[in-house]
């Protein structure tokens, strides 16, 4: 059984961004300019920051290390890009965003125009099970739902332009003659996880030899492959929204907000909240698409603002209970378990699997961050990338390093088991054996067990 948790959208503060026009069609502008980060925790200003409009150069901490350091291996996790919605708001017009890519509108990418061109001699290309009979880019002139858009295209050609300036460029990760085994490449089967995971590549390693790219399919948004079965993880997720829905019912002014909502789109109120509006919302807000509208009147930036002021509270309260916590750990075991165990090969000298990009969701992304106790970081937005360095000290070749980057941002020493090292090294990065200690041993201390099988299986006292 697949389970899926709706989590509170809590974004990341990054440099303020300014509006760039991303209308194709003419449209109502319904975000004013911000120039300025706001003092205090502003709604409106983080679901912009959560749309990751691309429209200026980002700066970015990946590749920096002491120069007697040496990079060894790269390991990436991404979000897919902006996409069209999962829900619709029953009684009113879906958003009229156009999906096919058109290099002359913006948001655009110099390399946008040979990325289509490039997509369409991908054949040879080895991709497992159903990935193979999906679209390699967006092509509809009314997205489909959940289809990726032009915007999300855009955010990863600019996360692996980023990427191979510092990695290939700066530290030659790979050269010239790489091969298909120092890829890995693993994706959910979406049709936006995948075409985030060619955008991303296609600027990474610009014209790469398709027969050099074997895509995985991962069957599991959470990337358990052979290791899902954990009643434990699933009881904790039960438990997370049984607090989710607690606070929910106790918000007067959200209940306010979508029985006002639902007059509005002439449907019952828990029709209306079991379409999950807010993802609707999210899409005309990131376009710049007026809300939508009836006879009886239009949703408003106060009813969007109410829901997300809801979400940022609801996720303060997640980190409290620790309920999220509990399910994060042995939700994500499997996959920084497998992240361990390429990191130590490689720290033995194997030269496989160098570059590891990882294409998933929100609800991959956000477990990962809570397990390793990036509490400080926020909910994932379009296109987010986690990003894990392992670098050898040139001075003591046995030795290995990691660092955690978090949308450009070292997070390194927000990790619980490397928080404190700081403080007693010069090094600015995590010595391998702490992450290694932590995945194999520690993150299973809480729940008063020593193995992955055991915290999945034994009930709380």
């Amino acid at each position: 059984m697949v389970y899926v948790l709706y989590l509170s959208v809590h974004l990341i503060p990054v440099n303020p961004i300014r509006e760039d026009g991303l209308n194709p069609k003419s449209r109502k502008r319904i975000m004013p300019d911000l120039l300025t980060e706001p003092p205090a925790i502003d709604p409106v200003y983080e679901a912009r920051v959560y749309c990751n409009i691309p429209t200026i150069a980002e700066r970015s901490m990946e590749g920096h290390a002491p120069h007697y350091f040496k990079l060894v291996s790269v390991q990436v996790l991404i979000r897919h890009g902006d996409r069209y919605p999962l829900y619709a708001i029953p009684k009113t017009k879906r958003p009229d965003i156009d999906c096919m890519l058109l290099p002359s509108r913006k948001p655009s990418h110099p390399q946008l125009e040979a990325f289509i061109k490039y997509m369409s001699k991908g054949s040879a290309a080895q991709m497992d099970g159903s990935l193979s009979s999906l679209p390699r880019y967006p092509s509809h002139s009314l997205c489909e739902m959940g289809e990726l858009t032009q915007t999300g295209v855009v955010q990863h050609l600019r996360n692996g332009q980023l990427l191979r300036e510092i990695y290939i460029s700066k530290h030659k990760l790979l050269l010239s003659d790489w091969t298909a085994k120092q890829l890995y490449l693993e994706t959910t089967g979406k049709s936006r996880t995948l075409q985030s995971a060619l955008a991303l590549l296609y600027t990474f390693l610009p014209d790469f030899d398709w027969k050099k790219i074997n895509l995985r399919h991962q069957w599991s948004t959470i990337f358990c492959s052979g290791s899902c079965d954990c009643p434990m993880r699933n009881h904790y997720l039960e438990e997370e929204q049984r607090r989710q829905y607690s606070l929910r019912v106790k918000n007067n002014d959200l209940e306010k907000i979508y029985v006002d909502m639902a007059k509005i789109v002439g449907i019952p109120t828990r029709q209306l909240r079991a379409s999950n509006p807010i993802d609707s919302l999210l899409c005309y807000f990131c376009h710049n698409v007026s809300f939508p509208c009836t006879k009886t009147g239009c949703i408003g930036m106060e009813h969007f603002k109410v829901i997300k002021r809801h979400q940022l509270e609801d996720e303060r309260e997640r980190q409290e209970k620790k309920l999220y916590f509990l399910y994060a750990l042995l939700a994500t075991h499997p996959l920084l378990n497998q992240t361990v165990n390429r990191l130590q090969r490689i720290a033995e000298g194997k030269k496989e699997e160098v570059f590891v990009l990882y294409s998933a969701h929100d609800v991959t992304l956000s477990p990962v961050l809570s397990a390793l106790g990036i509490t400080e970081a926020r909910f994932p937005r379009f296109a987010a990338r986690l990003v894990f360095e392992l670098w050898q000290d040139g001075k003591r070749p046995k030795e290995h390093f990691i660092r955690i980057l978090y949308n450009g941002a070292d997070v390194t020493f927000q990790t619980s088991f490397c928080k404190d090292y700081y403080k007693r090294s010069s090094k600015p990065m995590c010595p391998l054996e702490k992450f290694v200690n932590f995945v194999r041993r520690d993150m299973f201390l809480i729940f008063n067990s020593t193995s992955y099988y055991d915290a999945c299986h034994r009930r709380p006292l």
